[in-house]
């Protein structure tokens, strides 16, 4: 099973932006349900998608610098990060099969 790092601020720009791989990165908070559905989903994908992409989770409520900077303005919300931009976001709650859609023409 792939590991999802956490990362803050402070590690933000080498566990993501300096990567070599795609990056997921998923924004969520403990207290928000939505973010419960989906933790077991980005689990799932991380393992399916295990040395293709890097998945991270980034605490909205500790990390507020990149809620601002990345524009998050609600949670959960996953971005599909590539050579540092942004490639795709995704906000709330979306079934596994949905989320493969939305992200795998990314990969190349």
């Amino acid at each position: 099973m792939a590991e999802i790092v956490h990362v803050n601020e402070a590690t933000f720009q080498k566990e993501v932006l300096e990567t070599d791989k795609p990056v997921l990165v998923d924004f969520s908070a403990v207290w928000c349900q939505p973010c419960k559905m989906l933790d077991p989903v980005v689990k799932e994908l991380a393992g399916e998608w295990d040395g293709k992409v890097k998945v991270v989770k980034i605490d909205a409520d500790e990390n507020p610098s990149l809620v601002m900077k990345y524009g998050i303005m609600g949670i959960p919300t996953l971005l599909f990060i590539k050579s540092g931009a942004v490639k795709e976001r995704v906000t709330g709650f979306m079934p596994k099969e949905k989320l493969i859609a939305r992200f795998s023409p990314h990969f190349n």
